[in-house]
């Protein structure tokens, strides 16, 4: 299953953009309203839940600066990748876009589809307020 957040614009540099995602505290204040708990669990990796979800265990998979961040799930359970696609607009400025892929049976892709749509939505417009 794969899924794509919008392209947003962000105020920041491609290099200060893939910099900002690369540092796994900074998702805190790119996550939904609903969240119920967001930890750092490692310089690299963070856990967080949203209310009526269970947590989820994220850790930086691959960085290709300025142009890309791989996050992955940590558990097997939900083998996922959260990618940020990042464009240089000038030197101020730049594009992302999200990719949400991930390896699900069919009932458990119909299950999950409309909210991870909803929060790679959120996570984006969030990052166009940065």
């Amino acid at each position: 299953m794969e899924l794509n957040s919008k392209k947003v614009t962000v105020q920041k540099s491609a290099s200060a953009l893939c910099d900002f995602l690369s540092d796994v505290k900074n998702f805190e204040q790119l996550m939904p309203e609903n969240i119920s708990k967001f930890e750092v669990i490692r310089d690299d990796a963070f856990v967080f839940a949203l209310k009526g979800m269970p947590e989820i265990a994220l850790e930086v998979k691959e960085v290709q600066a300025p142009e890309k961040v791989v996050l992955g799930a940590i558990s097997d359970k939900i083998p996922f990748t959260l990618t940020s696609n990042i464009q240089a607009i000038d030197e101020t400025s730049s594009e992302a876009e999200l990719l949400f892929s991930g390896e699900f049976n069919s009932m458990m892709a119909m299950m999950i589809k409309g909210p991870i749509s909803k929060f790679i939505e959120t996570l984006s417009e969030n990052l166009g307020k940065l």
